[in-house]
């Protein structure tokens, strides 16, 4: 199940045996496993041979960032990362054990999060790029949100679409519209530190009832994208936006903003999968 260089490259990084391996789900992007080492150590393992290698090394960066924010949000430790002779990237972290939501549940995770987004930052970015899904994600720094959103959010992705034909120029003059308005759209605040892939697919609770995270795209942003991203495929309860807005409140209007937000993520898909999140995109940015 496990390739065998991959194997061969964890044992080595791991001075331990692999001695059983189960088939999990890795996404969309990624193959994965749970496996039991020789030392007793239960590690998640995912492996791609059509990403980039570095797709791991800048996914260690953004979970060992939010480890730092010293939240109650557990994030997994990472163990190992490698790429094989054959071109294989891997990463080995800590698995945790998914539990059942209990009735506050929720409520903590509003508040946890609420509790990272007040990590700031200088500059709108990071120091470094990293992946979204498996494509690059620009983030260059700079002093204003509007200007990063445009810049390292919607133009590379939707200059991809457009090469690819997903979109057309004239979806690409409904952007040029937006851009224009977006001044007066997107309320001013410092930058927050932001999962940045955050649905319902990356979080569960563990055991011991605490909000796990895992897959990011991180970077400093504003954190009404993050809010937003949340909304877009489902997942969570009524009862997490009320006790994040009781921690941290949004300012008035969000509900009018979040689609525009989402035009970042949507793009991502449209590039990853075309169909209907280009259709989409476009019934968002016809309204400019």
């Amino acid at each position: 199940m496990i390739p065998a260089t991959v194997r061969q490259s964890l044992e080595q990084a791991l001075e331990a045996d692999v001695s059983s391996a189960t088939s999990v789900s890795g996404g969309s992007i990624n193959k994965a496993a749970r496996i039991t080492l020789s030392d007793h150590r239960q590690c998640f393992l995912k492996w791609n041979s059509h990403a980039d290698p570095a797709m791991f090394v800048k996914e260690e960066k953004g979970l060992q960032l939010l480890r730092s924010a010293d939240t109650q949000v557990v994030i997994p430790e990472v163990y190992a990362i490698g790429t094989t002779e054959d071109g294989i990237g891997w990463l080995a972290q800590e698995y945790l054990q998914e539990g059942n939501a209990q009735s506050n549940s929720a409520e903590i995770f509003g508040k946890e999060l609420a509790a990272l987004h007040q990590h700031k930052a200088q500059q709108f970015g990071l120091d470094h790029d990293n992946y979204i899904g498996r494509l690059p994600q620009s983030n260059s720094c700079h002093d204003s949100w509007v200007s990063f959103f445009i810049r390292e959010r919607m133009e590379p992705q939707l200059q991809m679409a457009v090469d690819a034909h997903k979109l057309d120029s004239h979806a690409v003059a409904h952007f040029e519209n937006m851009y224009e308005e977006l001044p007066d759209i997107f309320p001013e605040e410092s930058p927050s530190l932001l999962h940045g892939d955050l649905w319902g697919g990356n979080y569960f609770y563990d055991e011991k009832d605490r909000p796990c995270l895992y897959d990011p795209a991180v970077y400093y942003g504003h954190r009404e994208i993050e809010l937003a991203f949340t909304h877009l495929f489902g997942g969570f309860s009524s009862a997490f936006y009320q006790s994040y807005e009781q921690h941290f409140p949004l300012e008035p209007g969000f509900a009018d903003r979040k689609d525009i937000y989402n035009l970042y993520p949507l793009l991502v898909h449209t590039n990853l999968f075309g169909g209907s999140y280009a259709r989409q995109v476009q019934s968002i940015v016809q309204r400019f």
